[in-house]
């Protein structure tokens, strides 16, 4: 989908409906522009509140503080990386 679009003196563009209602945009929502070579794209930022639930928590860390599950998490990783047989990373 292509849509066009005009460029103030301020440095502001309207986005065209069509693309508005393809990305769900409304009033208030956050959008992020990326620059991919010559060209810039311009993206809904996620709502991280949407993703709630959409990552399995093992029953054991639910409800568990924030410092002590990134505690048992990196000590948990650092044994798998001294593991024997497994290669060595930098």
């Amino acid at each position: 989908m292509q849509a066009a679009a005009r460029l103030t003196s301020k440095g502001q563009v309207t986005i065209p409906k069509p693309i508005r209602d393809a990305l769900r945009l409304e009033t208030g929502d956050a959008v992020i522009f990326r620059l991919e070579g010559k060209r810039a794209a311009l993206a809904k930022t996620p709502d991280f509140l949407d993703l709630a639930g959409s990552v399995a928590v093992p029953t054991n860390t639910r409800g568990a503080d924030w410092p002590k599950a990134r505690q048992v998490t990196r000590r948990a990783r650092t044994v798998r990386r001294l593991e024997p047989g497994r290669p060595a990373t930098t």
